[in-house]
């Protein structure tokens, strides 16, 4: 059984046997040459039932996917309990002990997301995109706060618009030269609203990226009343694309954390 404690750097690594040893350790780097090293090592010691991964949703994903596409089975190991932590100490190659120790137990059985097709896809522009709508906000939120300043004439000219129009009133703003805080203003207004544009357009961009994945994927999530492109992507995203990981409705409810209290002690 092989433990690894992941890192954005370096990743280290205890193997040990059926009944608990630990036999040696090994930091690498996390690039490719790095976890063929980890690869070679550790079938160097036999037969490999299984590596424990702590975040194969974060540092450890890379190699959760190569050790994967060279045929060995991956578990998410987990973090350790903060308790255990503060009695036994804290190091990586505790954590990399604990990790393995955690597999071989059966306290760790979550098979991690592969993220290799639609649903990372998904993911990663829903990053993107969720990021852009945030900032559009803020942009246009800075933007209505800096009009309450603004001189009458301008405050008349904006009253009412959609956000649309008025970022494209304001980026049409022509200002003059820098010689007051009218001035400043103005720059300011323009400046925000050519950046509410560029967010909206990004952020359209990436919706209809986005719609297209969703429908190529799982049509079928969006016949039900009431459910749209971005919260199917959400549940595509969950499920990520190895979703016969998931056994049951229970354990669906459990992941997306939607599961009655009850349920969680099951």
């Amino acid at each position: 059984m092989i433990g690894v404690d992941t890192h954005k750097h370096v990743h280290v690594a205890a193997v040990m046997d059926t009944i608990g040893g630990i036999l040696a350790t090994l930091t690498i780097p996390t690039d490719t040459g790095g976890f063929q090293q980890l690869l070679h090592w550790a079938t160097a010691f036999g037969n490999v039932l299984a590596f424990g991964v702590e975040g194969t949703g974060s540092y450890g994903a890379t190699l959760a996917s190569f050790l994967r596409r060279a045929g060995h089975k991956v578990v998410e190991a987990g973090r350790p309990d903060r308790r255990l932590r503060r009695m036994n100490g804290k190091s990586d190659t505790l954590d990399a002990e604990n990790a393995a120790r955690a597999v071989l137990a059966g306290f760790a059985t979550a098979t991690p997301k592969t993220a290799d097709g639609e649903a990372e896809m998904i993911r990663r522009l829903k990053i993107a995109h969720d990021q852009a709508v945030e900032q559009r906000a803020a942009a246009m939120v800075t933007m209505k706060a800096m009009l309450v300043h603004a001189p009458d004439g301008l405050r008349h000219e904006t009253a009412g618009k959609t956000q649309i129009a008025l970022a494209r009133h304001l980026a049409g703003l022509r200002p003059r030269q820098l010689e007051g805080p009218e001035d400043a203003l103005r720059h300011a207004l323009r400046t925000l609203a050519k950046r509410w544009q560029y967010l909206d357009a990004e952020a359209k961009e990436l919706t209809k990226m986005i719609d297209g994945l969703v429908h190529r994927v799982a049509p079928q999530l969006l016949e039900p009343f009431g459910i749209g492109v971005d919260t199917a992507a959400e549940i595509l995203v969950v499920v990520g694309d190895n979703p016969e990981r998931i056994k049951s409705e229970a354990a669906l409810a459990k992941l997306a954390g939607i599961a009655p209290a009850g349920a969680l002690r099951d």
